[in-house]
């Protein structure tokens, strides 16, 4: 894979690279309405796969918050085209790393001595590269090393390039002025912290402390004396990336999958704190069919105040109970005071039918997420959405600023439940309760 001598840092540099990209996205545009003019039953399939290669080619380069941003669409698999979850899931685990010479100065200028003064052996090339940093592999007293690398300039950048795409997402959300500025505060405040090693460290520890006890699920160890705020030195792990796993043993995916759902619902309603971060590339199978977790870099705190409204929507009762429906979606900020008579019968309505659906796996004492038809109700939930003109008209900001990372985490939890494709005992994880 080609590698990266330089990622541009400064304010200009990078505002520079994405009107370049969405320049390109511009041109597949106008090609392809010229091709429709033509061809009357051309699909945007063509114009999606175009638009997805451009746009991911401009964000690899940058690396930073910029990727990541593709990292986290990549995760929507119902309410993204194809082409763009086939590309942006790149990011998760495998973009141009840094080159060689880079990694060594970026090494020095942030731990004070290069790898090789630290390590008995370190590899200069990197094994796994992502959108804040790189992995390489090292020996120390014959012990095998993964030595996570910050990209430079990743935390300084994270402002200027959330300011970039700030216009674009609140035309594309229907978001309001001011009142959108708590969400991009939210997520702001996670890649900062995401940038912090040294916090990722401290978290990493506290979740492998609490946890080690969930059966077929194990961790790294961590290492502080060879770690900093831009640089993380764990065990290396040896598996298959989630991605890619292949298996056709319904009692082995039934293993991995319960691990799984035990460690977040565990994290969830135990910890009050859980990795949200559910993608393919954080996760490995090792060769005795055991879950490996790593990277805590992003780990959302779930105040009481939220969690209490939040899951007593799992409820049906409360579901299909009017008065109690309508009372948690304005405890949540779903639904506003200053809403008209017609807001507040659109969102109600929106949120009664995801949240029915949505809310399925917590219905009955097991459920099977190879149910296709369960998905499939979500595409299409999905898509009924994408093409409402209503909702266009609607003010767009909905929800406390916790239902961003939340619902991120189910959403990566439920699309990696349905690749293994698993069927679980949903409280489980309550036998792990001191």
């Amino acid at each position: 894979m080609k590698t990266i001598d330089y990622i541009p840092t400064s304010k200009i540099e990078r505002a520079t690279k994405l009107v370049q990209t969405g320049a390109k996205v511009g041109v597949n545009y106008l090609k392809y309405y010229g091709e429709k003019m033509v061809n009357s039953d051309l699909t945007r399939d063509k114009l999606n796969e175009d638009n997805a290669e451009d746009i991911y080619d401009g964000l690899k380069n940058l690396k930073g918050s910029a990727l990541k941003v593709a990292q986290m669409l990549s995760m929507d698999k119902s309410f993204l085209p194809q082409a763009y979850v086939e590309k942006f899931s790149l990011s998760q685990f495998s973009v141009p790393p840094l080159s060689a010479p880079l990694v060594l100065k970026t090494f020095k200028n942030n731990f004070g001595k290069t790898p090789h003064e630290i390590f008995d052996e370190f590899n200069a090339n990197s094994v796994n590269a992502a959108s804040i940093g790189q992995v390489h592999l090292a020996v120390k007293n014959g012990k095998k090393l993964a030595v996570k690398i910050q990209y430079p300039g990743v935390a300084n950048s994270i402002s200027t390039d959330l300011a970039l795409v700030k216009p674009i997402a609140i035309r594309m959300f229907n978001l309001q002025g001011k009142d959108s500025d708590k969400y991009f505060k939210e997520v702001e405040d996670k890649l900062i912290e995401e940038t912090n090693y040294l916090l990722e460290l401290k978290q990493s520890q506290e979740v492998v402390k609490a946890c080690y006890k969930i059966e077929n699920l194990v961790f790294p160890n961590y290492y502080p004396d060879y770690s900093s705020d831009k640089i993380i030195t764990m065990d290396w792990m040896t598996g298959v990336h989630l991605a890619e796993f292949k298996n056709t043993n319904q009692e082995v995916a039934d293993k991995i999958g319960q691990a799984l759902w035990d460690f977040y619902m565990y994290q969830i309603h135990i910890l009050k704190k859980v990795h949200a971060d559910p993608h393919p590339g954080n996760f490995l199978v090792s060769s005795n069919n055991q879950l490996i977790a790593l990277d805590f870099g992003c780990m959302k705190q779930i105040p009481n105040e939220f969690y209490v409204p939040y899951f007593e929507l799992i409820d049906k009762k409360v579901i299909d109970n009017k008065q109690l429906f309508s009372d948690k979606l304005f405890e949540l900020e779903i639904l506003r005071t200053d809403d008209s008579a017609e807001e507040i019968e659109y969102f109600t309505q929106m949120f009664y039918d995801l949240l029915s659906l949505f809310t399925q796996p917590f219905q009955s004492e097991t459920f099977d997420f190879s149910n296709e038809v369960f998905f499939q109700n979500i595409a299409q939930l999905g898509e009924r959405f994408s093409k409402d003109t209503n909702l266009k008209k609607m003010n767009g900001n909905r929800g406390s600023k916790h239902f961003i990372y939340m619902n991120r985490t189910f959403f990566g939890l439920y699309n990696l439940m349905f690749d293994l494709k698993a069927k679980i005992v949903v409280n489980e994880f309550k036998k792990y309760q001191d």
